[in-house]
């Protein structure tokens, strides 16, 4: 099969399980995190999967370096290139540099200030876009052609997909180890790549267990859409704190996985987000960013009943401004 064949058609588990070969001693295997007195407020056992402490800090460097890792000579002698918010950005920019490659990234302008300069850090050169998120892909595919550099999408991609579901797969050896196996597993979701990861690695390891979505209100495409049976786009002018999952619309090959899996897609209030934030590092001692919490503020906030059952909880991302995270604390008091 090519490439191109690859990128484009639907991964299977065996898919997962050669990323996880791939990412092995490369990427971090992160821990199933729990807090007693945590579970006895939810009345229920949760498990944190603690990806903010991955490299780059979320787990979007799984399916960046998966699908640089496979780039032919000729692409890795020319270069990548990607369109992000953020941690995308960041994660193919380290794995560029880990496989020896150049990478290009065109960031929002209004991205946090940490993100833009963990990513010129890792050697990326970073173009900042004052448009919106069409123009900013429109800008990326020209530069693209322009400099014959490979685009690496942030989710429609189905190597990039293999690669996230590898946090699925570690999700299943680990609870393998602490009992039965859980009853629901949480997922912040933006264009839906790890989503869609998990959920294949779920199907082939975990199938009792049920699989939900969690969007910031105003974002809640996914929600929409899978009630809809097909792909819905949030309204212009929406804003939340959560720029790590504001797209527009559910991924084309994302969306075909999910809609077949995801039990149910939730959503939560900026507010809630705060603090689950509060949460994550007061009992688990982890930071997290605004998107990287909203699995444990569908907990918090009531939105999904925990009591009784066993939960996984994917913490995704800790790469959050200084600000917003004084913000969650004090918002906790």
């Amino acid at each position: 099969m090519s490439e191109a064949a690859a990128r484009v058609r639907t991964p299977s588990y065996a898919d997962i399980a050669a990323a996880g070969q791939r990412l092995r001693g490369v990427a971090v295997r992160t821990p199933l995190l729990e807090a007693p007195s945590f579970n006895a407020e939810i009345g229920g056992r949760i498990l944190i999967k603690a990806e903010v402490l991955q490299r780059t800090g979320s787990f979007k460097f799984r399916g960046a370096y998966n699908r640089i890792s496979q780039l032919s000579p000729d692409e890795k002698q020319h270069g990548v290139i990607a369109f992000s918010s953020g941690n995308h950005a960041q994660g193919v920019a380290a794995a560029a540099q880990l496989m020896e490659t150049t990478a290009a990234v065109v960031m929002p302008a209004s991205t946090p200030d940490v993100k833009v300069a963990r990513c010129r850090a890792y050697g990326a050169e970073v173009i900042l876009h004052q448009g919106d998120r069409a123009s900013m892909e429109a800008r990326t595919l020209a530069l693209a052609e322009e400099r014959g550099l490979t685009l690496v999408p942030p989710f429609d991609d189905g190597m990039v997909i293999a690669g996230q579901g590898t946090v699925g797969a570690e999700i299943a050896d680990q609870v393998t180890l602490l009992g039965p196996p859980p009853d629901a597993v949480l997922v912040p979701c933006g264009g839906g790549g790890l989503t869609a990861g998990i959920a294949l690695a779920l199907e082939a390891r975990l199938p009792a267990s049920r699989l939900y979505t969690v969007e910031p209100q105003g974002f809640d495409d996914t929600a929409r859409s899978l009630k809809a049976g097909e792909r819905l786009e949030n309204a212009p002018g929406a804003q939340s704190i959560c720029d790590a999952l504001l797209v527009p619309k559910p991924g084309e090959q994302t969306f075909a996985i999910n809609r077949r899996r995801v039990a149910e897609g939730l959503t939560v209030s900026d507010a809630a987000v705060l603090q689950a934030m509060a949460a994550l590092f007061g009992y688990f001692k982890i930071v997290a960013e605004p998107g990287g919490a909203v699995g444990l503020a569908a907990l918090l906030s009531g939105v999904f009943d925990g009591r009784g059952k066993t939960v996984v909880v994917v913490a995704t991302g800790g790469n959050v401004d200084p600000q917003v995270f004084s913000e969650a604390l004090r918002a906790a008091v």
